[in-house]
């Protein structure tokens, strides 16, 4: 059953919000630099009501990391009106673990986790190092970091993963990019229809393929998701659509943006850029250190199931609260000089895979993927160089460049 909290939201006073803050995170400004702002707003309190948005909004790392915590803050998925309008995009989301809270979270998250931790992770760090490498001498001396690089490394080891076949892959990204548009604020009736077609396509597809790998198993994630059991329950048909379509685009999304941002910033410190060429030992570190600078997830948003106090703020049941791990990620009170790309960063408790129950499962794949990345990059070539200013893409939610351009003379 969906539960819907939609009704119970109050209206907040001012003794309920702190002071009311609206952002616009629209602002070409804003999203050039988002930092300086959400600086400001981690300052004014722990918990800040934004009536933009109408959301209280968690800027500080303390704050954040326990909104993701509470168990009384959930995630209580509302189908998007009109219903028949969106009913692919919908249902997708719907039979999701994102956006379920136990028993169904915990029942979707174990069968999926029991399929994902068969081995298929780990098994594909040579592949994933070995792509990475062949992409790049294709791309040779000059080249786009997101479209020649990034983004077919990210598509071919999550279809690896998956178990989609070579020649069916180049449908991926673009499904991918089409739903995840949804997710930003003051969407388009035009990016809808796209996240909707996308949504059925992606959909009839990974039916299709699971219907094949029933048949005919192989050694990969859709086999197994469709075999996996717990005793006596299986993913369903639409759950095991909406699993393999959720690790897809949630794998994509950060690996590509994540490293997009993270090699521009550390292009913009040269010296640390120098300090992990000088000592690859820190290629694990500088990963966790480029999620962290330049997150590619901004926000994550819970609901209240009840009246929930939160550092003296009460948020209603049904109210909104947004961790917006980017700015809890640059708070002074968790990390030193934290304005400051550090290549060596440790301890780096960053939020970008958030925290709690819904911690990002596919975590130790975009690892994976990032370290073998960064590592394939500063083997290309003893100098990596901006060959133009970088486009950034002009979202919040998902932060990340269009184009990122480099040279390596």
């Amino acid at each position: 059953m969906i539960l819907s909290f939609q009704s119970l939201i109050k209206s907040p006073s001012l003794d309920d919000s702190v002071s009311g803050v609206p952002i616009d995170f629209a602002d070409p400004g804003f999203l050039a630099d988002p930092y300086p702002m959400l600086g400001t707003l981690r300052d004014r309190g722990p918990l800040v009501f934004d009536p933009g948005s109408g959301r209280w909004l968690a800027a500080g790392h303390a704050m954040a990391g326990a909104v993701l915590r509470d168990r009384r803050l959930g995630r209580f998925w509302r189908d998007v009106a009109p219903a028949g309008e969106f009913e692919p995009f919908n249902t997708l989301h719907r039979n999701q673990m994102m956006e379920n809270e136990p028993p169904d979270h915990t029942r979707l998250r174990g069968l999926v986790a029991t399929a994902f931790g068969r081995g298929h992770v780990e098994r594909l760090r040579p592949a994933v190092a070995a792509e990475a490498k062949r992409l790049l001498a294709l791309a040779g001396d000059g080249f786009d970091l997101l479209a020649d690089f990034a983004e077919p490394l990210a598509v071919s080891v999550i279809a690896e993963l998956l178990g989609v076949p070579a020649g069916e892959r180049d449908r991926l990204r673009p499904w991918s990019a089409a739903m995840v548009r949804m997710y930003e604020m003051g969407r388009t009736p035009q990016t809808e229809a796209a996240a909707v077609r996308a949504c059925r396509e992606f959909a009839g597809y990974m039916a299709e393929l699971a219907a094949r790998r029933a048949a005919e198993p192989r050694d990969d994630l859709v086999s197994h998701l469709v075999s996996v059991r717990d005793g006596s329950d299986r993913l369903s048909g639409e759950e095991l659509v909406a699993s393999a379509i959720l690790l897809l685009n949630a794998g994509h999304e950060a690996s590509v943006n994540g490293l997009g941002n993270g090699i521009v910033a550390l292009l913009e410190h040269p010296g640390e850029l120098a300090r992990v060429r000088s000592d690859r030992g820190l290629v694990a570190a500088t990963v966790e250190e480029m999620l962290r600078y330049d997150s590619p997830s901004q926000l994550f948003t819970r609901t209240a199931a009840v009246d929930v106090d939160l550092g003296g703020v009460t948020v209603p049941a049904g109210g909104e609260v947004a961790a917006l791990l980017g700015a809890a990620n640059r708070d002074p009170a968790a990390f030193h000089r934290p304005d400051r790309f550090d290549a060596g960063r440790d301890p780096n408790p960053h939020l970008s895979f958030g925290a709690g129950l819904h911690f990002c499962l596919g975590a130790p794949l975009a690892r994976i993927e990032l370290q073998a990345a960064v590592g394939a990059l500063l083997d290309h070539g003893p100098r990596m160089e901006l060959a133009a200013d970088p486009v950034r893409n002009p979202g919040f939610v998902l932060r990340g460049y269009a184009s990122v351009r480099l040279s390596f003379p």
